[in-house]
């Protein structure tokens, strides 16, 4: 177990170390890759898993986090993606209290800082992995490798595969299950910590509180799991150091006979028996949370997976495989999403992309053979370890035991990356020792890696701080993807650029014609610019494609509305309620359709459910008061005025709405406080400044009048009958002079 200095590792480029120095090295180099993204804004799916994530708020208890997915969801809903971690849901509603709100440096910092952390604790890893375990008379652990591990930690800091979980606070649940990854595997290499007397006992104790350690890395991200893949790897191989070229050749060939001994060390079995009790535990719980069974995912989020043919979609999983590699040995080109059409199916063996899977498999092969037939049994067990550190992590993702939602996911490489950056300082290692005339050339190469490892880093952490930069980064990355042009799309919408914004989501509709969201949207704008028709037929066809989009049905109606189709919009809004049986601004928008329609009582019906469902539904309580207002149901109007205002007590609409229906009634004290209020929260509002002086002209206080009607009228000349008021209360007043003595 306790092994030699490592013979390539003094030949690295590297000064050697002390071990506090390496580790502050590491994090500050961690730290200079991603410190631009402090500032960043919530960005791409930071808005449903944070800031549409009501889990996040104090009023929320927090035993919601154990019933609900990572998004907010319920979990026994057939609409959840059956994500559970509520761990890292906790540290973001830390974040919340700690900020007072959805403030997002604070989060951003530390992503930050648990990167950094990380990367640190990424050398007492690779110290082990490459060098063994050994510890000095006072029991702490030796570093055979001080080199090596640093190098590799380096790549590991500096790697911008890492920037969507560093730069993209959502990455928090792959950077808590790296940590707690990483301190289980630490924790297990504990219990082989040998006293003076060397002998083969192992502390079950440590055994157990690793196993702990890797459900808090399930409980942050499901991937946290294949610790206990690596911790019984790291037993068989350098615990007990198990020969496996040599055990598989006496097993094929029967040369020799096999003693049992040699494999079962003492308490081997032992500890991969708590070890599969526990991960079986593990998973039977994962299994019971997640209630209705695995997530639906459609073919949009993972084509290969929906392929027929068994041997395409084999072809195109390891075609997903060589991608992913070759993010990691050059990844330069990154996106925040790879679905929809980025990464075409491969449909037939003659596809010139069949090299990349038969060059990753050589590649592969290669190292497997190396790893099991190599004499040197340092270098055996370096690449052993490194395969498995590679290849483990990534088995969730890799669509064999399950179908999971994405092609490609960057953040779900932070973990294997580590395997990669072990394997990569080894071979520059190797090449050292084996071309040592060019140790200047190697030093160079390796400094220039990581000077563009750091201005990669550096420059994709700057693209993740807004959506504009993020999204429009993917447009030369995956011109084939439907759902960048969307995003790129909603973000000019969003900030008032419609004119752009419908270009992009008529992209997005080419490219993908069943793209239901894109027409929604595109649907949306063309009928806020009066294009009604064209409006109409694209949200009648993402409906008719997705009978069950209840918010396409909702704008179907409101279109409807507009061209007066009055009992189609009506089918069009209860069609969107039953697909979504709380829907709030459904209803408000029904209520509107039967106020048009002169149906007061159904009306008051709709916006009162609309209330009911969504207590500070503001439009709808005012919509209630207006109606009764208008239809001289007064009395019904300020009780409901009221009722609304004890829910929005800071609501200026509200109180002006029901200062109009106070003033008819009398009232006139209580209408001039709402009026006022209302002004005070809303100064420049001329509508309010009218109508307080047409009160004050009821009320007889006509210099007040007078005051608030110029004011009106200072801020909105065209204010509909103000001018004719104001000309009137002065014709009054001009009266009054005349007969005043």
């Amino acid at each position: 177990m306790a092994l030699s200095e490592v013979y390539w590792d003094h030949q690295i480029p590297l000064p050697k170390l002390a071990p506090v120095q390496a580790k502050v090295t590491v994090a500050l180099v961690a730290l200079l890759c991603f410190i631009n993204s402090y500032d960043g804004e919530f960005v791409f799916d930071d808005s449903e898993a944070i800031v549409n994530n009501k889990d996040l708020r104090p009023s929320t208890p927090l035993s919601n986090m154990w019933s609900n997915d990572f998004w907010g969801s319920n979990l026994s809903s057939n609409s959840s993606h059956k994500s559970y971690r509520p761990l890292t849901v906790l540290t973001f509603r830390l974040n919340y209290l700690l900020a007072g709100g959805l403030h997002p440096v604070g989060f951003h910092v530390l992503n930050i800082i648990l990167h950094s952390v990380i990367s640190a604790l990424m050398i007492d890893v690779f110290a082990i992995l490459i060098g063994g375990l050994a510890h000095d008379e006072e029991g702490r652990m030796l570093n055979h490798a001080p080199k090596t591990s640093l190098l590799a930690a380096l790549f590991f800091a500096a790697h911008p595969i890492h920037t969507e979980s560093v730069a993209g606070i959502v990455g928090r649940a792959d950077l808590l299950c790296a940590l707690f990854f990483q301190l289980s595997f630490l924790t297990y290499c504990k219990a082989f910590n040998r006293g003076s007397d060397g002998d083969d006992r192992f502390s079950v104790h440590w055994v157990v509180v690793s196993l702990l350690l890797c459900a808090a890395a399930m409980l942050c991200k499901e991937q946290g799991i294949t610790v206990l893949g690596v911790n019984a790897a790291f037993d068989v191989l350098l615990i007990c150091n198990v020969n496996v070229y040599e055990l598989s050749q006496r097993l094929l060939l029967r040369k020799n006979p096999l003693d049992v001994s040699e494999i079962l060390r003492p308490g081997l079995l032992t500890r991969l028996a708590l070890m599969g009790l526990g991960g079986l535990s593990m998973l039977y719980a994962r299994w019971r949370i997640m209630g209705t069974g695995p997530p639906a995912f459609t073919d949009v989020d993972n084509p290969a997976s929906f392929e027929e043919n068994i041997f395409l979609r084999i072809v195109n999983y390891n075609y997903y495989y060589s991608l992913n590699a070759w993010l990691l040995l050059c990844p330069w080109w990154l996106c925040f999403d790879w679905s929809m059409g980025c990464v075409p199916l491969i449909k037939s063996a003659t596809d010139w992309r069949m090299v990349w899977l038969l060059l990753l498999w050589c590649i592969m092969i290669g190292l497997i053979s190396q790893a099991l037939c190599s004499q040197d049994s340092q270098r055996r067990r370096t690449l052993t370890l490194g395969l498995v550190l590679l290849v483990v992590p990534f088995l969730p993702a890799c669509n064999i035991f399950f179908r999971v939602g994405f092609v490609i996911a960057e953040r779900v490489l932070y973990l294997s990356s580590a395997g990669y950056c072990l394997l990569l300082a080894y071979s520059l290692g190797h090449c050292c020792c084996r071309w040592s005339k060019y140790r200047k050339l190697l030093c160079a190469s390796v400094l220039a890696l990581l000077c563009v490892y750091v201005a990669r880093c550096a420059l994709r952490s700057h693209q993740w701080r807004l959506e504009q930069s993020l999204f429009t980064s993917a447009l030369s990355v995956c011109p084939l993807n439907a759902k960048v042009h969307y995003n790129v799309g909603k973000n000019l919408a969003d900030k008032g650029n419609t004119t752009a914004a419908i270009g992009y989501y008529r992209e997005a509709v080419r490219l993908h014609p069943t793209y239901v969201h894109a027409m929604n949207n595109l649907g949306n704008i063309l009928k806020e610019r009066d294009e009604l028709i064209e409006a109409e037929q694209l949200l009648s066809k993402a409906v008719s494609i997705q009978p069950d989009f209840a918010a396409a049905w909702m704008n179907l109606g409101i279109v409807q509305n507009s061209l007066q189709k009055f009992e189609e919009a009506e089918h069009s809004y209860w069609n969107a309620i039953h697909f979504r049986k709380k829907y709030p601004d459904c209803y408000y928008n029904l209520g509107r359709l039967y106020a048009d329609q002169n149906r007061h009582v159904d009306a008051l019906n709709a916006w009162r459910n609309a209330t009911v469902l969504k207590p500070d539904h503001s439009l709808a309580w005012n919509n209630m008061v207006i109606l009764l207002d208008n239809t001289g149901n007064l009395v019904q109007a300020e009780q409901i005025g009221r009722e609304a205002l004890k829910l929005l007590p800071s609501d200026p609409t509200i109180m002006f709405s029901l200062a109009n229906v106070l003033g008819k009634l009398q009232k006139y004290k209580e209408s001039e406080g709402f009026f006022l209020h209302a002004l005070r929260i809303k100064p420049d509002a001329a509508s309010c400044h009218g109508n307080l002086a047409v009160l004050y002209h009821r009320w007889g206080k006509l210099e007040l009048a007078k005051k608030h009607y110029e004011l009106s009228l200072k801020l909105d000349p065209e204010a509909p009958g103000t001018r004719d008021n104001y000309n009137m209360l002065r014709r009054k007043l001009d009266k009054l002079k005349r007969h005043t003595p």
